[in-house]
């Protein structure tokens, strides 16, 4: 169960699934019930067991500190911003969570896992329900901007590496009339 931010545990590890390799695209049609609707997104934590393999990510009982390190993240769809939802990662009625995971709706991002592994934001997408690539943020469909940092990036959003304090801006349709190049980061994260 998660109580304020933290996941109380009676257990190690509950499930390994096999690993997205890293620099390869998510298998979109692979993830069950894919969120289609307009946003606000939800967790849809209850569907998280089963976008444990398409995601490569695991069943946790506990938050790792191996590797710990956390991102932000902005999303516009024709200007507007858009919710990241709390609790994407987390079943607090099945007791586990995933190594990328939310708390609350800050947009932070937060990487958490009990092994040194690289992990990449359609990770995340994927096991929130969210189909991200070059062209799709969930039920949007054309060529999509994005940026880390303030730079403007090319390719597949999917595809970017998580990193320790990423501004990430990923926008559908019309971007915002200013793009985020930071984010204040609470103390200690």
């Amino acid at each position: 169960m998660v109580a304020g931010g933290a996941l109380l545990t009676f257990g190690g590890r509950s499930h390994r699934p096999a690993p997205v390799a890293i620099g390869k695209t998510i298998r979109w049609s692979s993830v069950p019930q894919l969120q289609t609707s307009a946003p606000p997104w939800p967790s849809e934590s209850s569907l998280l067991p089963q976008r444990l393999r398409p995601s490569g990510l695991d069943a946790l009982t506990m938050e790792g500190t191996v590797l710990h390190h956390h991102e932000h993240l902005d999303l516009y769809v024709n200007g507007r911003a858009v919710t990241v939802p709390a609790l994407v990662g987390i079943d607090q009625q099945a007791g586990f969570l995933t190594e990328l995971h939310t708390h609350d709706a800050s947009g932070i991002i937060h990487v958490e896992s009990p092994v040194q592994r690289s992990f990449t934001l359609g990770q995340f997408f994927c096991e929130w329900g969210v189909k991200l690539n070059r062209a799709c943020l969930g039920p949007y469909r054309g060529r999509l901007a994005w940026w880390v940092n303030g730079k403007r990036m090319h390719g597949n959003p999917a595809l970017l590496p998580l990193r320790q304090h990423r501004e990430i801006v990923i926008a559908a349709g019309r971007p915002p009339t200013t793009v985020p190049t930071s984010y204040a980061f609470p103390l200690g994260l």
